[in-house]
This record gives C-alpha cells, structure tokens and sequence, in this order.
C-alpha cells in the first residue's frame, strides 16, 4: 500500500483588515457612557450646580421682563443652560488626561481602534453630557414656572446643545495638554472667566466697553449669542456663526496635534 503525505495545511494568518468605522463601535461607546455616569462628581458638577445657580440668581428676577416682552428668568436659564452645556463637554472631553496618564491611549494604539475613532468616541460621549446639561436646566426653569412658546425651547435648547461642541474639543485640546492630576484646575476658573467675558452671567450691556469688545473673540459670545436669540429676536449674524465654528475648529485642530504628539511614541 503506498502512503500519500497529507496535503499541507494554510497557515491560519490574522485578519488585517482594518475594522468598519475605523473601530467606532457602539459597544464602546455605552461603556464610556456608563463610566461618565458613574462619576458623581463630574455629574454634581455638570448637572446640579447650573442649576443650583438658577435657583438662586433666577427666581429673583420673576416679574422682571426683557424689551420683547418675555421673562428675564428665560435669558438666565438659557444662559445657564448653555453654562452646564459648556462645563459638561468640557469635563467630559479632558477626562482623556486620566487616559494618558494611565497609559491608556498607549494601549489603544496597539489595536486596530483608528484615532480618529476614538477621538469620535471621546466627543459623542461629551456631547450626550452636554444634551443632559441643558435638558436638566431647561427642566429646572419649567419646574419654576418658566413659560416660552414650543419653537423657542428647541432653538434654544438645539443652539445650546449644539455650540457646546466648541468645549467638548477644548476639553479634548485641555486632556492631551495637562497632567491629570491638573486638568480641572486649569479648566474651572478658565471656563467661570470665559462665562463672565461672554455674557453668560451678566448681559453684555453692563460691561465697560472695552470689555465688550473683549467678549466677542471668547468663544462663548458665539454659543451664548446664538442659544439667546430665538428669546430676544434679536437674530443671528455671520460674526456669531463664525465664532463658533472658528473655536471649534481651532480647538478641534489643535486638539488633533497633540494626539498625534502624545501617541507617536509608542
């Protein structure tokens, strides 16, 4: 009988292709926003302090009333609620220092996750948290007896939601510039100064005029501006659209740069 030698067997070789998305997977982002959740004290920060803040400063002013005719307390939830939308994307982007520091996004780099992917991860979570924010706020001031027409609460709410992305790539700029242990020391007197310079805690019209001027290359003016005009029909210009876009752009870029910086090492 002759023997045959058994066919040979392939090579198991792994697959390289590179996953769909560049590795954005919903499944990573619930763990990240359940790991956001569990943070009581980025949650006291983002969610209850705004709205501590309008408990205080704005039932004061009920019976008070703008040009148009509709309730002071509105222009200072609103306000607020662009406040909270900023605190939370900024907190939530900067937690990527934790990330460094821990040698995270080291580890990250040796799997098939893109970069982009996971800084798309790290900005959908800040702005589920921003969403939070101005839905808390904004039931804050109907719970006090804030009244609006339907069209001004979703405008106002959108903008505020929506410009919060300037902060949620500052806070992405923030994370890969600062030690961890630093971050939010640099970031909660910044944001409390940027909120003063854009108009969020007093109207613009009560600053010395040199401040004014000052207020409108903040990156604030621009959300502030755009959440507060469905309320004051006072419209909206290029000069807005354009802060807005130009800071997250910028932030964006530059937040970009360091990635690259912090992860070319492994």
């Amino acid at each position: 009988m002759t023997l045959t030698s058994p066919a040979p067997v392939a090579a198991a070789r792994p697959d390289r292709r590179p996953p769909a998305l560049g590795g954005f997977s919903p499944a990573v982002l619930a763990i990240e926003l359940r790991r956001l959740l569990r943070n009581r004290r980025t949650l006291g920060f983002t969610l209850v302090m705004p709205a501590v803040f309008f408990l205080l400063f704005g039932l004061p002013q009920r019976g008070q009333e703008l040009p148009n005719g509709r309730p002071v307390t509105a222009w200072i939830m609103i306000s607020l609620a662009v406040y909270a939308a900023m605190v939370a994307t900024t907190s939530a982007g900067a937690a990527v220092a934790t990330e460094r520091a821990l040698g995270w996004t080291r580890q990250l780099r040796l799997t098939p996750l893109r970069p982009a992917a996971y800084v798309a991860t790290k900005v959908v979570t800040a702005m589920v948290l921003g969403l939070a924010a101005v839905v808390v706020e904004f039931g804050v001031g109907a719970a006090a007896g804030v009244r609006l027409p339907v069209p001004v609460w979703l405008l106002a709410g959108l903008a505020a939601w929506l410009g919060s992305l300037v902060f949620a790539a500052l806070g992405l700029f923030v994370g890969y510039l600062a030690p961890a242990e630093n971050v939010m020391q640099y970031l909660g007197p910044v944001l409390a100064v940027l909120a003063m310079l854009g108009g969020l805690f007093v109207p613009l019209d009560v600053l010395p005029h040199a401040l004014q001027e000052i207020a409108r290359w903040t990156p604030v003016y621009g959300v502030g501006q755009l959440a507060r005009a469905p309320l004051t029909d006072t419209g909206v210009g290029p000069a807005e659209l354009a802060n807005v876009v130009g800071w997250t752009a910028l932030f964006g870029y530059a937040a970009s740069r360091l990635f690259r910086r912090d992860t070319a090492r492994v």
